[in-house]
């Protein structure tokens, strides 16, 4: 049965996606506008496709830009949070060698930058820059690497160097906030999932892509949380690491609200950062994909 239920999935995937990649190429270039918006449709029908059900607490703010900071867990994060609001990302570099991947990953404006060499994150500064003033909610999964969906990484402070930059250089429109976004898988097939169980459904380590997708395809629908931080002016941080300071306290606060089922007013103890297991550490410091 599933089996059955994988092959229906991924034929359906196909089915929807092959014929709407023209279309998408062709917002590009005649309606940047609806470009930004078409995404966020057609992932809300992979996430019905995939039998994702997601459950959000807040809203992305619609009428600035956005820098929306996430943590990471599994390649299911990109359509889950795309169907959550029309977002584009800051896609480590590999994904632009990613066959398929690639194409609806720059189809979607990904930006693509290399976080293992700083200077390399200065360097696409200029472009997320310009993006935030033309209005776009660009997502960060500010961890640099996917976790086991049990914790929240150490974020990176380099990679907010682009968001916002050092005194002096170009900086974000003046009107952009930064919002965090908050993501926990929760139940599998309606049942849910513990701390031995969420690594199932979180791809990290020196996991293959392909046989992963397979498998969580196969295993039944899927519960998703999403809590979303009220906006916080851009302009508001002194510098890069005290915004990473701040979105990496919400983003941890959140988590464990939800990996505890804790409201909003409840009172819990938030410990520090975890250390990356030896699997997710030799992740971020050798990316890799085993697609073929």
């Amino acid at each position: 049965m599933g089996a059955f239920r994988g092959g229906a999935i991924l034929a359906g995937f196909f089915a929807l996606t092959v014929p709407l990649m023209p279309v998408q190429a062709l917002l590009l270039r005649a309606s940047p506008k609806r470009a930004r918006t078409f995404p966020h449709w057609y992932h809300r029908q992979v996430c019905r496709l995939l039998g994702i059900r997601i459950s959000i607490d807040g809203e992305v703010a619609r009428d600035r830009p956005v820098l929306l900071v996430a943590n990471h867990t599994t390649w299911l994060d990109i359509p889950v949070l795309s169907a959550v609001a029309p977002v584009s990302f800051v896609a480590k570099k590999e994904v632009g060698n990613w066959p398929f991947v690639a194409s609806l990953a720059r189809l979607q404006r990904s930006v693509f930058v290399d976080r293992t060499r700083r200077i390399a994150v200065g360097q696409v500064a200029g472009e997320i820059v310009e993006r935030l003033a033309q209005g776009d909610a660009i997502v960060l999964f500010a961890e640099g690497t996917s976790s086991d969906g049990n914790r929240v990484l150490p974020f990176m402070t380099s990679l907010f160097a682009a968001a916002k930059p050092p005194s002096g250089e170009a900086s974000a429109a003046p009107d952009a906030v930064v919002q965090t976004l908050s993501v926990v898988y929760t139940r599998l097939h309606g049942v849910p999932l513990g701390r031995t169980g969420r690594p199932a459904v979180a791809w990290y380590g020196d996991m293959e892509m392909r046989s992963h997708a397979w498998q969580l395809l196969k295993a039944g629908p899927l519960d998703v949380e999403i809590r979303i931080g009220a906006p916080v002016a851009l302009t508001s941080f002194a510098d890069r690491k005290e915004l990473a300071r701040h979105s990496e306290a919400q983003v941890r606060e959140h988590v464990v609200r939800m990996l505890r089922v804790r409201s909003s007013d409840e009172a819990v103890t938030i410990a520090e950062a975890e250390p990356a297991p030896s699997a997710i550490r030799m992740r971020a410091a050798e990316p890799r994909q085993k697609w073929t």
